[in-house]
């Protein structure tokens, strides 16, 4: 067998032997099973990545029959960056008439629950024009995003800046205030886009902002399924582990700081989430093989302890795909595939 062309997670190509696809394969799940304290992939699923990565065709998919649902967020978003000058109701058309998009998301550029919360009066009639005009379910995203919250954004001292002084006290102190902030924030958007026709809501990029964060969407979260019981919640994470930022926070007896993909999702089924977006972020100097290998290890080892349905972040920066703001379709196919045959997960 000759070369075989891939990329790094940059993006750039590189041409590798098939002994050097193995070898990074074999250390990519191994850092991956070291990190998580979880079990490697075994010989027989890395020789189907070993398949896939030496198919000659330029896209890869799955047998009829396998393909999974696929849900995203920040749609309109996206299309902007393409250059294509729509209107959100026009994007979702776009993307459920000439894309065949399974699921439709609807978030304001901000794309953020406390810029959304002064303004929902104005979200709610375009969710109801977009649902008059559509026929796939409709979500509504955004992001619990912290960051806003502190000075000179929000109202709450920066942690950022306390903690170079030593006030760590106070840093901790500044966080947990955020957090029951941005959870009414949360629960408010949310209540308004529900009651007037969301389908389903997204918690974007939770975790973001390290371990108050994923708090505030585990809080909302369980305020809005009490509220609604019947509401679908899908909380799709920041990054593959949990930063402890504040590093003591606590939910139903567990500390925050640290859980990977396998843990944080039995938090989420606790709070009551309906589906559940796992990460593991690429590595832009490693090949997109090695990338691969550890991400589907974190996304197994999640999608075999998860009861509720499991949809891997795959885009840029994450689930192996190169970071780039439209990854090529060599290594979003051949990611995509190996994610959904070798983890059996329920959606991208």
């Amino acid at each position: 067998m000759g070369t075989i062309l891939t990329r790094y997670g940059d993006g750039t190509p590189v041409e590798m032997s098939a002994d050097d696809i193995r070898r990074d394969l074999e250390e990519g799940t191994a850092d991956a099973a070291d990190r998580g304290n979880i079990p490697a992939l075994d010989k027989v699923e890395l020789d189907h990545l070993i398949d896939i990565f030496s198919s000659p065709h330029r896209f890869v998919g799955v047998e009829p029959g396998r393909e999974v649902v696929l849900t995203y967020d920040g749609s309109p978003i996206k299309m902007l960056r393409a250059q294509v000058n729509v209107d959100r109701l026009q994007c979702l058309q776009i993307y459920e008439k000439l894309l065949g998009a399974d699921t439709l998301e609807m978030g304001h550029m901000d794309y953020s629950f406390k810029p959304v919360k002064p303004i929902v009066t104005y979200e709610q009639p375009l969710l109801e024009q977009v649902l008059s005009v559509t026929t796939a379910p409709v979500f509504y995203g955004a992001m619990p995003n912290l960051g806003l919250y502190s000075q000179p954004d929000g109202p709450f001292p920066n942690p950022s800046e306390l903690i170079p002084q030593g006030q760590i006290q106070e840093a901790m102190d500044s966080y947990e205030a955020a957090v029951e902030e941005a959870v009414n924030d949360i629960v408010y958007v949310s209540s308004a886009m529900y009651e007037s026709g969301a389908d389903a809501i997204i918690l974007d990029t939770v975790g973001a902002a390290g371990d108050a964060d994923f708090l505030a969407g585990l809080k909302a979260t369980e305020i809005l399924k009490e509220k609604y019981p019947g509401i679908c919640i899908e909380l799709g994470m920041a990054g593959e582990f949990v930063l402890g930022m504040h590093g003591d926070l606590k939910w139903d007896g567990n500390r925050l700081a640290g859980l990977y993909a396998h843990d944080q999702v039995k938090l989420a089924e606790k709070a009551g989430v309906t589906v559940f977006g796992p990460v593991c972020n690429t590595n832009t100097s490693e090949s997109t093989p090695w990338n691969l290998a550890r991400a589907i290890t974190f996304m197994k080892a999640c999608c075999e302890v998860a009861t509720i349905p499991v949809h891997v972040n795959m885009g840029m920066g994450v689930g192996a795909m190169t970071v780039n703001d439209h990854p090529p379709l060599d290594v979003a196919s051949r990611a995509s595939k190996a994610m959904v045959e070798i983890c059996r997960l329920d959606g991208l």
